[in-house]
This record gives C-alpha cells, sequence and structure tokens, in this order.
C-alpha cells in the first residue's frame, strides 16, 4: 500500500445487455500507485475502468477510449472541456464564441506540452488520430484532477511519442489507472500491472517483478 485507498472492489461482476465480462474482480488502488491493466480484446479492460471511474468520478480526469472530441469543435474549447464544471453556464456560452484570454493562455501552455499549441484554434475533426489522442491528454490534463484514468491513452502514437505522454501523465497527476497494449510502456510508466483474461484478473503484481514474456502469454503481441 501507498497511500490513503482511491478505488476499491470486492467480488465485482459487470456485464452488459445480459453478457457477462467481469467476474469476481478483487481491485484495491491506492493514492500515488501507477496501474497499467492489460489484456486481450474484450478482457473487460474498459469495462473495469468504468467500475472505479464510477466510484468517484468527481476526483477522476479521464482520457477515454477514442479520444471522444466534439470534431467540429476548435482543440481549444475541446480541452477547455476538461474544466466546464468549474464554471457557471453563462461563462461557458460565452467561451464558445468569445474565450477570454486567460483561457486561452492557460489551454495553450497544456497544448504546449503535448506539441499541438499551434494547433490549438484547428477544428479536432482535421488533426491525425495521433493529435485527437493527445489533444484528449490535454484536456485530462487541464482537467487537473488527482486521479486519471486513461484508455488507451497512447495506442495511436508511437512508441517514443508513447513514452513521453505517459512521462507527463505521471509528473502531473498524483494516481494513474491506465489500460495499456504496450508491454513496454506498462514495465516502464507503472509501478502495477495487472493482467485480465476472459473477465478474470490472472496477474496483479509489481511491475519489477514482471517480464514482457510473463505479460505476452496472456494477451499476444510482440516483445
Amino acid at each position: 500500500m501507498t497511500g490513503d485507498i482511491v478505488f476499491e472492489l470486492k467480488g465485482a461482476c459487470a456485464g452488459y445487455n445480459g453478457r457477462p465480462v467481469l467476474f469476481d474482480i478483487d481491485l484495491t488502488v491506492c493514492a500515488n500507485e501507477h496501474i497499467a491493466v492489460m489484456g486481450r480484446s474484450g478482457a473487460g479492460k474498459s469495462t473495469l475502468l468504468g467500475l472505479l471511474y464510477g466510484q468517484r468520478p468527481a476526483d477522476v480526469a479521464l482520457v477515454p477510449q477514442a479520444s471522444a472530441l466534439v470534431k467540429p469543435l476548435s482543440v481549444f474549447h475541446n480541452v477547455y472541456m476538461g474544466r466546464l464544471d468549474r464554471h457557471s453556464t453563462a461563462y461557458n456560452l460565452r467561451t464558445l464564441v468569445w474565450p477570454a484570454s486567460c483561457d486561452v493562455a492557460e489551454v495553450r501552455s497544456v497544448l504546449a506540452s503535448v506539441g499541438l499549441d499551434n494547433e490549438i484554434f484547428d477544428a479536432a475533426g482535421a488533426l491525425s488520430g495521433g493529435q485527437q489522442q493527445r489533444t484528449s491528454v490535454a484536456r485530462a490534463l487541464y482537467n487537473g484532477r488527482p486521479i486519471l484514468i486513461g484508455d488507451e491513452p497512447v495506442s495511436a502514437l508511437d512508441r517514443v511519442q508513447g513514452a513521453d505522454v505517459l512521462s507527463l501523465l505521471k509528473s502531473r497527476h498524483q494516481t494513474l489507472v491506465l489500460a495499456l497494449h504496450d508491454v513496454h510502456h506498462a514495465l516502464e510508466h507503472s509501478d502495477r500491472i495487472v493482467v485480465l483474461e476472459n473477465g478474470r484478473k490472472v496477474i496483479d503484481e509489481p511491475s519489477s517483478r514482471l517480464t514482457a514474456n510473463d505479460l505476452l502469454q496472456h494477451f499476444g503481441g510482440e516483445p
């Protein structure tokens, strides 16, 4: 244990449309932990992250799968959405057409950290897949809450870009729970790895005790 408990599941089960997805999951996440969740497609990673997020959404910055951007809006407005709940409706409506210079400066600074400050007023839908993913990451950074949950937050980036983004997330958020598909990212950027297989937890170990081969035997992929 590295701090106070921020999430806890005991015998958790979940499913959709009558189809079971997760079975009997016990999981405790403490403050200051950096956890990678891994497994094959359909293993239940997104469902697990959803259960955790549902426990305390007000404390979580979220990087959802597939970026979840409003593509006709600018990169600025998509990142600004990370703090919509901290302003009045009137302020947010004004920002839609006439953003305050202080908000633009703050968002530009966050975008600079992911290499997108020059695209601040471009339509999000005009960006490449990797740029859209970095915009989603910037929105979570701008949100600024201490816990970050990310569902494949660097899947559209190359390994070097992905490593840079993961390092940035670790530096800005106290506690991370990230679904990852790259074993090298998981081993290098987490202190604990949870592996799901067919909806069940099959590994829950410190990263230092695991190797790439330990992980690959459960979900395939390239070492």
